[in-house]
């Protein structure tokens, strides 16, 4: 069955995009062409070029950040307490429906 993702992208256009589970959230978004998700280190968490915000209902759906997670989206652009970075974020059937919002300016 596959994941359903809504993107609201930095223009506030909506992309609705299908995902298999196990797929990265920053994967999808490139895959899909969703502006301002560039995902720079290809995934490795070392960047926060794929800094989101997550819909605060599916937050706790997901696993919480780990330390290197927490430590870059401090230096993200304008983090709040539903951001994440893409690359840390697996689809799983529980996340299909979320919304994601891609901020303004990835710096």
């Amino acid at each position: 069955m596959m994941i359903t993702i809504t993107f609201i992208q930095p223009d506030g256009v909506e992309k609705v995009v299908e995902a298999e589970e196990g797929t990265s959230l920053m994967q999808l978004a490139l895959d899909n062409g969703v502006d301002g998700v560039l995902g720079d280190c290809g995934g490795a968490c070392s960047c926060a070029t794929c800094h989101c915000y997550i819909d605060e209902n599916y937050l706790s759906r997901m696993p919480a950040a780990e330390d290197v997670e927490m430590s870059l989206l401090e230096i993200a652009n304008d983090p709040q307490e539903n951001s994440r970075l893409g690359c840390q974020v697996t689809l799983t059937q529980e996340l299909s429906g979320m919304i994601v919002k891609v901020p303004e300016s990835q710096y």
